[in-house]
């Protein structure tokens, strides 16, 4: 077996404490598990640069977001990609700067399902992103460079919903 393919279960179980570790004392409130706070999304829209290359711009999938704070995120999930393959991911969004409602920052992590890309085993990525959020509904933009003859170039667009009452 890949050792590679044993990333998402590493990534679920460090990245919650390295997020975690931001405070040094973190209160009661900061260690409960809400479960209405997950975001839970259909995939993305990816608006590719290289329009004529019959890529998927419709990446259907599902994925979780779990916010630790208001700056640290964990995510995962799984979607069809742009070479219309089964790709899973896993990370950890970054939003510390907030500019008239939406967060700025990044998300870090793996990716896989890329054939063209370490032959479809994981890699890590980190990619430039916006979140715009209201109380039930929220929309990530991230932008992803292109590397030659290995990934596509997009600008995606992941919409996002919440359960619950979010005052």
């Amino acid at each position: 077996m890949n050792p590679l393919r044993l990333l998402p279960l590493l990534g679920a179980l460090v990245l919650p404490v390295l997020a975690s570790a931001q405070s040094a004392q973190p209160s009661p409130s900061d260690l409960s598990f809400e479960p209405k706070n997950i975001w839970i999304n259909p995939g993305f829209y990816s608006a590719h640069f290289d329009g004529g290359k019959g890529l998927e711009n419709v990446n259907q999938g599902l994925g979780f977001e779990y916010p630790l704070s208001d700056t640290y995120r964990i995510t995962a999930g799984t979607f069809r990609n742009s070479d219309r393959r089964q790709s899973n991911y896993v990370g950890l969004y970054v939003l510390p700067f907030e500019f008239y409602g939406v967060k700025f920052g990044a998300v870090v992590g793996g990716f896989d399902g890329y054939p063209n890309y370490r032959n479809g085993n994981w890699f890590p990525a980190i990619l430039p992103t916006a979140a715009i959020e209201g109380k039930n509904w929220g929309l990530n933009i991230a932008y992803v460079p292109t590397i030659k003859n290995r990934l596509y170039g997009a600008i995606t667009f992941q919409l996002k919903y919440r359960f619950g009452n979010h005052e």
